[in-house]
């Protein structure tokens, strides 16, 4: 595809394959320069360290499912973008959004950037709705805006819903530990004389 060129799904005018590129934040945001670039990228890649080390305690831990998909989710996404910067430069030339060229896999001179600076492909458009915002609006009022503007991808959306549903299902991994509650114990009270028996009581406490 053309940079910039798009096709609809299943006929629906607001779900569109639409290619763009970026240097590598989600929902096609920028930290501008060849520096900042380059700092993403490694931050990235220490956030996947840290995560995959997370993800281990988490399953030492004997953790819910639920959360280490939604921490996998998180990882997933950021490796994914960290692959299409480190080598989406090296194997492809550079695409024109202002000719319609298409961009070439392992051209005869080379990619159109190094290691670690290549551009974040993006491909999910959902334009759902138009709109003005009400005039009585504090800095928006009167204008228009579109819902849903920012082309993402699959590692974007990984993400997303990876932290959504960490704060909405898992929020009690961030407590204190003395806010956390006991898990409940057996413990044995006392014997109690019934005549010639002994019964022995176990009481069950949180």
């Amino acid at each position: 595809m053309a940079y910039g060129e798009e096709f609809t799904l299943l006929g629906l005018n607001w779900a569109r394959i639409h290619f763009v590129e970026n240097e590598g934040m989600a929902f096609g945001l920028k930290l501008g320069g060849d520096y900042g670039k380059l700092i993403l990228s490694v931050f990235r890649i220490v956030v996947v360290s840290f995560l995959i080390y997370f993800i281990g305690q988490l399953i030492k831990e004997k953790m819910s499912f639920g959360l280490l998909a939604s921490v996998g989710a998180i990882m997933a996404g950021a490796l994914g973008n960290i692959l299409d910067s480190m080598f989406y430069g090296l194997i492809f030339s550079e695409s024109d959004p202002f000719h319609g060229k298409v961009a070439e896999l392992f051209p005869a001179d080379g990619g159109y950037a190094s290691f670690l600076h290549g551009k974040v492909v993006d491909m999910f458009y959902f334009p759902m709705f138009k709109g003005v915002f009400p005039d009585w609006l504090p800095l928006w009022g009167g204008e228009s805006f579109l819902f849903f503007r920012p082309v993402f991808n699959i590692a974007d959306a990984a993400i997303s819903v990876g932290v959504v549903s960490i704060i909405l299902f898992h929020r009690h991994i961030f407590r204190p530990e003395e806010d956390k509650p006991a898990p409940a114990v057996q413990v044995a009270t006392s014997d109690i004389e019934d005549g010639n028996e002994t019964v022995q009581i176990d009481k069950e406490v949180s």
